[in-house]
């Protein structure tokens, strides 16, 4: 049966919840990962260490949601790809494993392909007729590097500029492109947990003094507040006095204020938190209606303030997160449980969530 369509009022004063189906019921979760997770920028993994020419390296974009085999490579000329790792013959995997090559070899039947995707070769197919066409290239997905991260999509609805411009705009004056990954703070959380509670929570700031009571002796709550944009949001954590903050540089909308967190969330399941020592990424991956998987990974700017300030203790940050979610997620199956009502106050960035999740979901944002 396919899922009832949903609608969020836009005025939060007004607006209810989404429908507690949407955390659990199979249907619901079949129905984002076509209409949500196919049509958005997804992480493409582990491309820093893909730098050099020849370098190749197949993944599968969200596993265990999406699970579409493509491959990253680097051509001759240093220029980056993401392609279909699956030939365009009779449908084997091209590369399945990672390493240098010259060219792209299907082990099946021999089919080639250069580095950018382009057919080259196939052997015994003399006679075919209007052979080879476009039709046997590797289909060629749209690939965009930005600080030490890398996004492709499948059919984005949005450009990326248009999904990365806010995020530009306020933190251009730090140099992105020279942090670095930090392995020792960097892993995976698997939570029992509709990867949407994840996002409900993140965005909004209402739990922050009743769950996190180390960073809210940190934050000043009452100078916390939130920004929309078209798809995502930011929070802004403003330091009590005494605590690590940015060094803002003239000009910047909040110089002279102790800023001391941007957390920035990306539609669907990004999360970006800056810091003055650096930047935590979180990426939201689904991996079934009640189980999600989230990777930290941490790049750092400044070791010198990495265990410092706000941003120093996220691992309790996440247990906190972590249980709370998983709470939820248990209430959500109640048969007395079926919606909720906003703070306009502090939940307006998870009332903007929920109407991009619900209209995509409806429509598929076209």
């Amino acid at each position: 049966m396919a899922p009832l369509p949903i609608e969020i009022h836009a005025d939060i004063a007004k607006a209810s919840t989404l429908p507690a189906d949407v955390y659990h019921a199979q249907e619901y979760y079949d129905l984002q990962k076509d209409r949500v997770f196919a049509r958005t920028w997804q992480t493409v993994p582990d491309v820093a260490r893909a730098r050099a020419p020849g370098h190749v390296l197949p993944f599968k974009l969200l596993e265990d949601c999406l699970d579409e085999p493509l491959v990253f490579t680097r051509d001759d000329g240093g220029t980056a790809h993401c392609l279909s790792n699956v030939c365009t013959h009779r449908g084997a995997l091209v590369v399945e494993g990672e390493g240098h090559l010259k060219t792209l070899r299907c082990r099946y039947h021999g089919r080639r392909f250069a580095l950018d995707g382009s057919f080259t070769s196939m052997p015994e197919f003399e006679g075919a007729e209007g052979f080879p066409s476009a039709d046997d290239n590797l289909p060629s997905l749209p690939l965009r590097e930005w600080g030490p991260l890398a996004f492709t999509a499948l059919d984005p609805t949005m450009s990326f500029d248009e999904w990365m411009r806010p995020v530009r705009e306020r933190i251009d004056w730090m140099p992105v492109d020279t942090f670095t990954r930090h392995a020792p703070t960097s892993r995976d959380y698997v939570i029992d947990a509709n990867w949407a509670l994840y996002v409900d929570n993140y965005s909004e700031e209402f739990h922050i003094p009743y769950v996190h009571a180390g960073l809210s002796d940190q934050l000043d709550y009452g100078a916390y507040r939130t920004e929309l944009f078209d798809y995502g949001s930011l929070q802004l954590g403003f330091a009590k006095p005494g605590e690590t903050v940015f060094e803002l540089p003239p000009g910047h909308p909040e110089h002279g204020q102790s800023l001391a967190a941007l957390y920035f969330w990306l539609f669907p399941n990004l999360m970006l938190n800056f810091y003055p020592w650096g930047l935590s990424v979180n990426v939201v991956q689904p991996l079934g209606p009640a189980r999600t998987k989230v990777s930290f990974i941490s790049y750092v700017w400044r070791e010198d303030l990495r265990d410092k300030g706000v941003g120093a203790g996220l691992h309790l940050v996440e247990m906190e997160d972590e249980e709370v979610v998983e709470s939820v997620q248990a209430g959500v199956r109640s048969r007395l449980y079926d919606q909720g009502r906003y703070s306009p106050k502090r939940e307006t960035g998870t009332h903007h969530f929920h109407r991009l999740l619900a209209r995509f979901m409806s429509q598929g944002a076209r």
